[in-house]
């Protein structure tokens, strides 16, 4: 009688492949690793938890390049490869935002910026601008707040992912992304595609010259940047970060506010550790510390 297929590689000392097993090897000392790169090149700290999420994204990267498992890409790694370290980083950066994606802040931002009006330039930054829906965002709240077609401002948007800033600069985006704005804005804000780009929508050349994009690691020692920002939007960044990395960057992000500037934080981040630095207006509002109460955000 033929032993079961378990009992044969048992006995050849291998465990019995599944439909779930793995394709690549992610053995726990490889893991360890990958986590300790991303967080020296970008600051996120990941948990055990995120294995599977790991797993996935750079499993992409080993079929693209044939590598047989994680230990190979690692050497490849090692060998400085700068092109595949941002593919590296690019895999494990998550990309999760949407037009007015917590819609309060642009009402805020819309009286901060009646109210600092006149003075020149305004210039905002988006310092994790993703695939470009919240700096447009910036610049349609603009328009509307200033009643100005072609507001004095300056919107740049930065972000560690070169794929998704890339997507961003073409200002295209599916009619699903738009489908939760209203007619009027879609149609002021928006050009639709025709023929072989129905479905599709386009940034209006216009607006989408107010917004500046960028590359820029966080965790560099040196930014491109530099200061005076009316606002800065820094949502759902924190959330990656460990607490010495979070106090690190806001040391960094709150000089470069204006004296009245406002700093945007994502929904689930509170920043109450940083006092020193940063005194809250309110959902997820801050202003810097010392600063008096001009503003208006309502408590």
């Amino acid at each position: 009688m033929t032993p079961p297929r378990a009992e044969l590689l048992a006995s050849a000392g291998r465990a019995p492949t599944t439909d779930r097993d793995p394709e690549f090897e992610l053995r726990d000392g490889d893991f360890e690793r990958i986590c300790r790169l991303i967080y020296q090149r970008a600051g996120i700290s990941l948990s055990s938890a995120k294995r599977t999420m790991v797993y996935s994204r750079l499993a992409r990267r080993l079929r693209v390049l044939g590598d047989g498992d994680f230990a190979t890409y690692l050497r490849r790694l090692d060998r400085s490869d700068a092109a595949e370290w941002q593919q590296f980083v690019n895999a494990l950066t998550t990309n999760l935002t949407s037009f007015y994606r917590e819609p309060h802040h642009f009402e805020i931002l819309a009286k901060h910026l009646q109210k600092v009006q006149g003075s020149g330039k305004l210039r905002i930054w988006c310092c994790a601008a993703s695939s470009g829906e919240e700096p447009y965002t910036v610049a349609f709240t603009a328009i509307e707040a200033l009643g100005n077609s072609h507001p004095p401002l300056e919107i740049i948007a930065t972000d560690i992912d070169t794929q998704v800033l890339t997507r961003a600069q073409t200002a295209i985006y599916p009619l699903e992304a738009v489908a939760s704005l209203s007619p009027e804005r879609v149609a002021r804000f928006f050009k639709k595609g025709v023929g072989q780009n129905e479905g599709m929508v386009r940034v209006r050349p216009e607006i989408a010259k107010l917004v500046s994009f960028s590359p820029l690691n966080l965790q560099e020692a040196t930014w491109s940047v530099g200061g005076d920002f009316a606002a800065i939007f820094c949502r759902n960044v924190m959330i990656y970060f460990d607490r010495p990395t979070q106090l690190t960057l806001l040391e960094r992000l709150t000089p470069r506010l204006a004296e009245d500037g406002l700093l945007f934080a994502g929904h689930s981040e509170n920043l109450s550790y940083a006092r020193a630095l940063l005194r809250p207006l309110g959902h997820t509002v801050y202003c810097r510390a010392g600063n008096p109460d001009r503003s208006t955000v309502q408590n």
